[in-house]
């Protein structure tokens, strides 16, 4: 695509271990250097989050022996986002004796990713999805169970097997807390510090080898340096870029984006995931939507009215007025199919005025015929704490009137580039969970997320960090007083004090909210080549416009919510203009990134796997609409592409 000018870098090696797809991680595992016991102590490894994949990670690293420093953003771990993954996680456990499989996960995986995602890594996430498991219930989750003491499973998504394990509405939750207090234990032991209320705003590289990273205070202001011999990333994904998402409002892309801006390529950030089940936009001054779990779409049927413009209430429509959209279309998974899906077909009929609600930007969700089949108790046992939420936001008794749900921002399938060994292109700088691109292609299949965080923190990386700091000289805490850091805290406070010092008539949140609509309506469930191309002209206009014309009141020394949100909303700006640029390149449908120029005749996603077939690594070059793009091939060894199909 030479209209876009877009100069192409070198491709991208994954270092991948050889033998088959089912005996890669073993030849890996088997091949690696390793550190020494006595001399796990002399490392120290900053772990950056504390979400899922960071507590796993931390607590993993120090009961290993190394010394490991962990950053929170909020006053706790148990505050991260990771809670709010109500449903499930998968794993490949079999217990429903149904047919699963590591491999039919595998597959699963990859062919719910739309055939964007690395064959090697989903594996390894397939394979390890089954120690997981016996990892939280020896922790003491409190998983759901059958009659005789079985753990119980649900389906989601995209699977024709039940292998989704879950503790009622609440699985985040309990996940979290397992590994929280897995990390803490490491706490007492002296083995974790665990530094609260703290941001990372930089990272600091040294002869091209992430040696540290900078942090805020948030209660102080303070501008604070630590050294380390490798860093973890495990902030989580960029959805906050759309302003009004699932996610937690002090979710951001602060830390992965800065890491960018150091060296790190910047893999499929158009990739982004819609979820289906969401409670619909109430008003123009919401800061935040509230999902309602994947998993309540195992009982409950998504219809709208047969006619455009019925606005019945749902008791009034009668059951042949009515269209189960997702059971005509797709017979075989019915309201099961995977996100992306779901999501389409709901923009679809809400586009034909059949949209539910006052707004007409919403579908039914209705438990009218599970109640009846398996009973209110039943019903109440699965969903209690979901409907009881629902009822709360809404005002409405889902047991008695059907939810109304709309499609919303929810995660990010892009994120830093990684290798094999969950490495970025610094060395040194390792992406965790939904802050790394590797495992779901272009969608994620529900209950997934969960999965990989643990997966990586817990069973990846105390693998490969360790072949990397093999035969390394361990850095020396006096680092962090060196001229590198000094340098870069400098930086960061020219930035702070910039921001100050504007003194314009618009607040953070109205221009954040500008580039939320606009990243929503050309960057959101459809793209176009004629809306990315003006979205790529507004976005720089307004961040001239943040840089020139935002007021933050207050200063630097202490508490200061304006200015930490201009400091994610500066990023934000720049992240959206590398989203649009990459959906804009990328010239087919695939999962989540769907051009409407290329669709099926059925209104399907339509790829293009001989242009197309590779991750998109984007380089900073200081140019915002001139990255590098490094291209990583993707080869399909043992699931062949195929036009996707949940019919």
């Amino acid at each position: 695509m030479s209209k876009l000018n877009i100069q192409e870098g070198s491709p991208l090696q994954a270092h991948l271990p050889a033998g088959h797809v089912s005996e890669k991680w073993d030849n890996y595992k088997a091949g690696i250097k390793v550190v020494n016991p006595a001399n796990k102590r002399k490392y120290t490894v900053l772990v950056i989050g504390t979400g899922l994949a960071g507590a796993s990670a931390a607590a993993s690293l120090a009961e290993m022996g190394y010394n490991v420093k962990a950053f929170c953003i909020s006053d706790s771990p148990r505050r991260a986002h990771s809670i709010a993954a109500q449903g499930g996680i998968n794993a490949a456990k079999n217990y429903q004796n149904d047919g699963d499989s590591i491999w039919r996960l595998f597959y699963d995986t990859v062919k719910g990713g739309d055939f964007r995602a690395r064959e090697s890594n989903v594996y390894r996430l397939a394979q390890v999805s089954v120690s997981i498991i016996d990892q939280c219930v020896a922790q003491g989750v409190p998983f759901a169970r059958e009659y005789g003491g079985m753990l119980s499973n649900r389906s989601f998504g995209g699977a024709q097997v039940s292998r989704t394990f879950y503790a009622a509405g609440q699985t985040g939750q309990q996940l979290l807390l397992g590994a929280y207090g897995a990390m803490m234990r490491q706490v007492d032991a002296g083995k974790v510090q665990l530094f609260t209320y703290r941001e990372m705003l930089d990272l600091v590289v040294v002869d091209g080898v992430a040696q540290g990273v900078v942090m805020r205070n948030l209660k102080t202001g303070e501008l604070e340096s630590y050294a380390g011999d490798a860093v973890l990333l495990c902030t989580g994904g960029y959805g906050n870029v759309y302003f009004l998402s699932t996610n937690a409002m002090n979710s951001n892309a602060t830390a992965a984006w800065r890491c960018h801006k150091r060296g790190a390529y910047f893999a499929n950030p158009c990739f982004t995931q819609i979820h289906p089940t969401c409670i619909p936009v109430s008003g123009d001054y919401q800061s935040k939507l509230t999902l309602m779990s994947e998993s309540l779409r195992n009982d409950g049927r998504v219809w709208v009215p047969k006619k455009a413009g019925d606005k019945r209430p749902p008791e009034q429509i009668p059951e042949d007025e009515r269209d189960y959209y997702l059971e005509r279309r797709y017979p075989s998974f019915g309201n099961l199919v995977p996100r992306d899906v779901a999501s389409r077909n709901a923009k679809a009929v809400c586009d034909e005025g059949r949209g539910v609600g006052e707004s007409g930007l919403a579908v039914y969700l209705d438990f009218a015929e599970s109640i009846q089949r398996l009973g209110l108790k039943t019903v109440e046992d699965r969903y209690n704490n979901l409907f009881e939420m629902y009822e709360r936001i809404t005002g409405e008794n889902p047991y008695k009137v059907p939810m109304r749900i709309y499609p919303a921002v929810h995660y990010t399938m892009g994120g830093l580039w990684v290798d094999y060994n969950l490495m970025t292109t610094i060395p040194g700088l390792f992406a965790l969970g939904e802050a790394n691109f590797s495992d779901h292609g272009a969608n994620r299949l529900g209950a997934s997320a969960l999965m990989q965080g643990l997966a990586d923190g817990y069973f990846v990386v105390p693998y490969t960090i360790g072949d990397y700091l093999a035969g390394k000289a361990p850095v020396k805490a006096e680092a962090a007083k060196g001229e590198a850091f000094t340098q870069v805290r400098g930086e960061i406070q020219g930035q702070i004090d910039k921001l100050l010092s504007i003194k314009g008539t618009r607040t953070v949140m109205e221009l954040y909210r500008e580039l939320g609509l606009k990243m929503w309506d050309y960057v959101g469930m459809s793209r176009t080549e004629e809306g990315l191309k003006k979205v790529l002209q507004e976005i720089p206009k307004l961040r001239e416009e943040f840089w020139n014309n935002v007021r933050i009141p207050g200063d630097a020394d202490g508490w200061n919510k304006n200015l930490e949100f201009a400091s994610r909303v500066a990023d934000f700006l720049e992240l959206g203009e590398l989203m649009a640029l990459d959906a804009l390149y990328r010239e087919e449908s695939c999962g989540g990134h769907f051009r409407e120029e290329y669709q099926t005749e059925e209104g399907e996603a339509q790829r293009n796997d001989e242009a197309y077939s590779y991750a998109a690594a984007w380089e900073y070059t200081g140019n915002f609409a001139q990255p590098v793009l490094h291209k990583e091939p993707l080869e399909f060894e043992n699931v062949k592409p195929s036009q996707r199909s949940y019919k």
